[in-house]
């Protein structure tokens, strides 16, 4: 973490300049299993297709530092690329139902994820290893997000309950 406020402020002018400096990315996900990348200044055709999904794409995010793409599907697996290339990095596998929704911590250094196993997942991207399994739902998790400073993830699903979750 930065040491000061003025330290922090130079960091986020640096990446803000950095993301600034490249070309606006779209992903897709389709129920065709696959994802799309797409540069929409640069024309009306696809950038890369991913494939890899073995069922229907469900969610797909891009990483806060722009870096990754992350892609949930109904096979229960969560495929890694690199965002400006579509290249597959690597499968995250935990999950033994569908994924419906996937959220990156600020830094970008962890992925959480929810699902029709009634859990949620978070996933530490150095390693790609399954950093934390969090039970407690009843049913189905439809939804999950950070906390903005990253020390919590929220998540709620059919059992109509909205869990908080700290590091």
């Amino acid at each position: 973490a930065p040491a000061d406020e003025a330290a922090a402020k130079a960091g986020a002018a640096q990446r803000y300049a950095e993301a600034r400096g490249t070309a606006e990315l779209l992903a897709s996900g389709s129920d065709d299993f696959t994802v799309f990348l797409w540069a929409p200044a640069a024309g009306k055709k696809p950038i890369a297709r991913l494939t890899g999904h073995v069922q229907l794409v469900n969610a797909v995010t891009f990483s806060p530092d722009g870096q990754w793409l992350a892609s949930g599907s109904f096979d229960g697996a969560i495929r890694l690329w690199a965002a400006r290339t579509g290249k597959f990095v690597a499968a995250l596998r935990g999950h033994v139902g569908a994924v419906y929704q996937l959220a990156w911590s600020g830094d970008s250094r962890l992925l959480a994820s929810g699902s029709k196993d009634s859990t949620v997942k978070v996933w530490e991207l150095k390693s790609r290893k399954l950093k934390e399994d969090l039970p407690g739902h009843a049913d189905e998790v439809y939804s999950v997000d950070w906390s903005p400073d990253g020390e919590r993830v929220a998540s709620g699903g059919k059992d109509r309950n909205l869990k908080m979750w700290r590091r």
